[in-house]
């Protein structure tokens, strides 16, 4: 699942693939930030973890769930 969020004042945001799904990711957001949480921890599809202070995030984009496809398209 790709995931990208806005950080407050940074002219880049954080883009990586989640092992997690949109709405684990959703709700872990929601949940962070409505009980004042100071950081949220994300791991990508590679191991990697990210820890986000809840007070940057300008906005999270979950991309949608979707199956490759495989072949050609016409």
């Amino acid at each position: 699942m790709e995931v990208r969020i806005g950080i407050k004042d940074s002219a880049r945001d954080l883009s990586f693939d989640a092992s997690l799904n949109a709405s684990q990711i959703t709700d872990l957001v929601k949940k962070a930030i409505e009980g004042g949480e100071k950081l949220i921890t994300m791991t990508d599809a590679k191991g990697s973890s990210f820890l986000i202070p809840t007070a940057s995030i300008s906005f999270v984009e979950v991309g949608a769930e979707e199956a490759r496809r495989v072949g050609f398209i016409a």
